[in-house]
């Protein structure tokens, strides 16, 4: 039996819901939100001209097992026997996506004003 697990995220293991959590508060410059979370996947600005930043992480895990069984069978015919033989193979695969996103609002002094995230499963 063969089994086989990859993981690929987007951005890293600073973006987490627990990390945001943690680490995330009112008041912080731009440069503590770097340091706690890595660069932001967007900037922009709201309709005060403020920045907010947005983070995106899409992590897919997919599992892949395989088991392979060996078959051996007596086949007789008219003229004569013989042997056979033959390998047949099961597998499963599941694959599971999780998705974070965060918002961070800053105001007119380049401070954290508010922040919101969002995680789903699917």
């Amino acid at each position: 039996m063969h089994s086989r697990n990859v993981q690929k995220g987007l951005d890293g293991e600073r973006l987490s819901v627990g990390n945001v959590q943690r680490e995330i508060k009112k008041g912080m410059s731009g440069a503590e939100i770097i340091q706690a979370l890595g660069s932001p996947n967007i900037v922009s600005t709201d309709e005060n001209g403020w920045e907010l930043w947005v983070y995106d992480k899409i992590s897919i895990n997919v599992s892949y097992s395989t088991s392979a069984a060996g078959v051996i069978g007596l086949v007789f015919g008219g003229s004569g026997g013989g042997l056979g033989g033959g390998n047949y193979g099961a597998g499963a695969f599941a694959k599971t996506q999780r998705a974070l996103t965060v918002v961070i609002k800053f105001d007119a002094n380049k401070k954290v004003r508010d922040f919101a995230y969002h995680t789903s499963r699917f």
